[in-house]
């Protein structure tokens, strides 16, 4: 990619985080530096939605290079090359539409770095003048970070064609810095409550066991989060066409050696052979099976936390988004794949992670209201 390309590229993607920017910097909100955590929080969910569009529309290879498209800044730079690729074969993973679908990803991810970097660097400059604590940089730098590997699995996953295991891995990315900016977010609200003398800290602590539970459920959640993203990495989710029997079978004919042999390419076998159906239907089947183990463990966790002060509105919360995933994992398989439908199930997917990481913070670290705290001195 020559230098001008990415000199465009770098200023697409500055303009991308223009926008959130000048929001935070006008906003009436005192606290900009909050105000930015939860916008960068905002558009990463937003990303992990459109990451999921992206796939399951097949567009991760609508631009077959990387970081540009052809060697180009935008599509229209490229739009030879790619009306080229699409007479040459019409279904084929380049077209000029998913060419802009997967360059919006990217321009949008870019804009999000852009944000992180902004975090990162006020953190630091604020928490040498003041040394407070919200201003600490450590989270901000291990996001800085963390967002640079992901970078890098997105590169990957273009230049690996959607190997599989690169194509997951990067969506674990993708909730993993969602996790962190949103505990980062908690701990900004927590600050500022506390500046502001609404709350009190510390308040009676959670009961170990719903410490347990929660952190058990963030770690399940992560799980299926990871078995999800290989069904629909290996093109597996209409392995099985019912509910609750799998091609009309409790336990269907699967071949799991083949299934979840990691280090292989897209639809192959690590020796290089088509990739058998059975191994399709024992991945479908394990991610659906283990999203029981889903339900029990985060309806637990949700049932036993939804009477403690500070979290019962988040335990409400995931009980209602699990009731919701589980609808919509169940319409994805009766109303064969509607796209829709499948990206809902991706985003509940992030409003899970979202609401119990939220969740395991407010645990951790409790807080009270100032009255209830001034009558035990």
């Amino acid at each position: 990619m020559q230098l001008a390309s990415m000199v465009q590229l770098g200023v697409t993607g500055l303009l991308a985080a223009c926008l959130p920017l000048a929001m935070v910097w006008m906003s009436s909100d005192p606290n900009k530096y909050r105000k930015l955590v939860w916008v960068t929080v905002f558009l990463t969910f937003d990303l992990i939605v459109f990451g999921a569009f992206t796939r399951l529309t097949d567009s991760g290879l609508g631009c077959p290079d990387w970081p540009g498209c052809y060697g180009a800044a935008n599509p229209f730079l490229a739009h030879a090359e790619i009306v080229a690729a699409e007479t040459l074969m019409p279904s084929g993973p380049v077209t000029l539409i998913k060419a802009w679908i997967e360059m919006i990803h990217r321009y949008l991810a870019m804009g999000i770095g852009v944000l992180i970097v902004a975090l990162m660097a006020t953190a630091w400059i604020q928490w040498r003048k003041t040394r407070r604590a919200e201003f600490a940089p450590g989270l901000p730098t291990v996001l800085f970070g963390f967002v640079l590997v992901q970078g890098a699995f997105g590169a990957w996953t273009v230049t690996l064609k959607l190997q599989p295991v690169i194509v997951t891995i990067h969506l674990l990315l993708g909730m993993g810095l969602l996790a962190m900016l949103v505990w980062l977010g908690a701990r900004q609200n927590r600050a500022a409550a506390l500046a502001h003398g609404r709350f009190t800290a510390p308040a009676a602590a959670a009961p170990s066991m719903l410490g347990r539970l929660a952190l058990a459920a963030a770690l399940v959640l992560a799980v299926q989060i990871a078995l999800g993203g290989w069904v629909s990495t290996n093109y597996a989710t209409l392995a099985c066409l019912d509910f609750p029997l799998c091609n009309g079978k409790l336990v269907p004919e699967m071949d799991f050696e083949h299934g979840f042999t990691l280090w292989r390419a897209l639809g192959k076998t690590a020796a290089g052979h088509y990739l058998p159906f059975a191994a399709l239907t024992a991945i479908h089947w394990v991610h659906r099976n283990f999203a029981f183990v889903v339900l029990a463990v985060l309806g637990l966790a949700a049932w036993r936390a939804r009477a403690h002060p500070g979290v019962g509105r988040h335990a409400r919360g995931i009980a209602v988004v699990l009731a919701l995933q589980a609808v919509t994992g169940i319409a994805t398989v009766y109303l064969n794949f509607p796209l829709t439908i499948a990206v809902l199930h991706n985003a509940g997917a992030a409003l899970l992670v979202l609401m119990v990481t939220m969740l395991n913070y407010k645990i951790k670290y409790p807080s009270g209201p100032v009255l209830q705290a001034s009558h035990h001195p």
